[in-house]
């Protein structure tokens, strides 16, 4: 399911955390020390490490990913965040392409009907706010940075030659013949294989070579 379960308990914080990462150097692993370095020393920051994974900004062990460094990039920061909250909350965005615009309240009620009971109420209402929070940081009035695929272009067959009328060369000999109701053989060879006897008897040769000539003329 394409939607973030993770969430902050401190939504007001969001662009400090952000903030935060694109002044510091990025780590090998993205751990509890290395927020704490940040200035993040509570327990309810902790939570921002999850966020993260969910946003694609690193993976499952800490690491940064990709969009991680592109992020630092900050001419581009909040439009690669939108492109991370479209893939981690991508069932709310099937349901509204400016589900980004939701309120706290809008993002609840959708996100209800998703979790399908999965999910108490109280959980449900931080995931919304935590959604809101980081879209009014992101940058969503650009387009996507995913880049599209490439379609190889179809392989054209060559354009068959126009055949004009009256051109013998236009129509084979084999189906003018056919076409005029007649079938008309020209050209019969006929290969004939002798197998000689093995004999060093000229008379034999002879004899032979001289029935050919009789017989086929």
């Amino acid at each position: 399911m394409g939607l973030a379960e993770s969430y902050t308990l401190k939504p007001n914080a969001i662009p400090a955390y952000f903030d935060a990462i694109l002044d510091a150097q990025p780590p090998e692993r993205f751990s509890l020390k290395f927020l704490e370095n940040l200035g993040f020393t509570s327990t309810n920051d902790r939570l921002f490490i999850g966020m993260l994974k969910d946003l694609g900004f690193l993976n499952r062990d800490g690491a940064p990913q990709q969009r991680y460094f592109e992020f630092l990039d900050r001419s581009q920061s909040k439009r690669l965040l939108a492109d991370g909250i479209r893939e981690g909350y991508s069932d709310l965005f099937s349901i509204n392409t400016k589900a980004n615009t939701y309120s706290v309240e809008e993002a609840k009620n959708k996100l209800r009907t998703l979790f399908a009971g999965k999910k108490t109420d109280l959980v449900i209402s931080n995931i919304a706010k935590t959604f809101k929070a980081l879209c009014d940081y992101a940058d969503f009035t650009s387009a996507t940075a995913t880049p599209k695929k490439s379609e190889k272009p179809a392989k054209q067959e060559p354009a068959e030659q126009p055949q004009e009328l009256g051109s013998e060369k236009s129509i084979p000999q084999e189906s003018q013949q056919i076409a005029a109701g007649k079938i008309r053989v020209s050209g019969l060879q006929y290969h004939i294989n002798i197998v000689l006897p093995e004999t060093r008897d000229q008379a034999v040769f002879d004899a032979i070579f001289k029935s050919l000539r009789d017989h086929l003329g």
